[in-house]
């Protein structure tokens, strides 16, 4: 059984918070892609909120779970399947809900909140 953090989480200053190295990005499509997160929150199953960072290049995405963003900083353009593009930057949210596939281009440092659920 999962542990379930029933703690409060607060972050004055999310950039200034030590991030793990989280390796290569496995969606990546072209030249490695440096990753680096924390996870904040975990819960029972594929519940958990955390930061992630990761830098400029491509990607291929299939969504497992849903997930929440906020774009703290970068910039990164996102093209559904379906043909939607979208660009999504500091600032902005966005959910992805299970199945959704598609690409991000990554075209400045991305760090984001995240939820999964």
């Amino acid at each position: 059984m999962t542990s379930v953090t029933t703690s409060t989480v607060l972050i004055n200053d999310a950039e200034k918070i030590e991030l793990e190295d989280w390796g290569p990005l496995p969606e990546g499509t072209g030249e490695p892609m440096s990753t680096a997160g924390k996870v904040l929150w975990k819960g029972e199953g594929p519940l958990e909120a955390g930061l992630w960072k990761c830098a400029p290049g491509p990607s291929r995405w299939l969504f497992e779970t849903n997930e929440s963003i906020t774009v703290l900083t970068g910039r990164m353009t996102v093209t559904e399947d379906s043909g939607g593009s979208y660009v999504i930057a500091a600032g902005d949210s966005a959910v992805f809900p299970k199945g959704w596939s598609g690409t991000w281009d990554i075209e400045e440092t991305i760090f984001k909140v995240y939820t999964a659920f």
